[in-house]
């Protein structure tokens, strides 16, 4: 595979594969997906659910992570929201 520093599939994992996925080349380099944090903002496949007064987000259904071509929208989206609290941040 090209690039291969983006892959990483880990087929001995007690999880694999956490979602379906038709492929063969599910990544695991994202497994707990970097993109979380972003809310609603992500891009990925979720949905919102109440667990104990709380807001989660559940992703059971999103593979965005775990597509080898995402590598460039994921780390993209990072830098974005990077720069983004950077020139936002109100506490500077």
């Amino acid at each position: 595979m090209e690039h291969n520093h983006r892959f990483f599939s880990n087929k001995k994992c007690m999880f694999f594969p956490c979602h379906e996925e038709p492929d063969n080349d599910f990544n695991c380099l994202f497994c707990y997906c970097p993109l979380y944090f972003l809310g609603d903002k992500c891009g990925g496949v979720f949905r919102w659910a109440i667990h104990k007064d709380t807001k989660i987000k559940i992703c059971s259904e999103c593979t965005l992570p775990h597509v080898p071509e995402n590598y460039d929208l994921i780390t993209g989206k990072l830098t974005e929201e990077t720069i983004s609290s950077m020139f936002n941040d109100s506490t500077q």
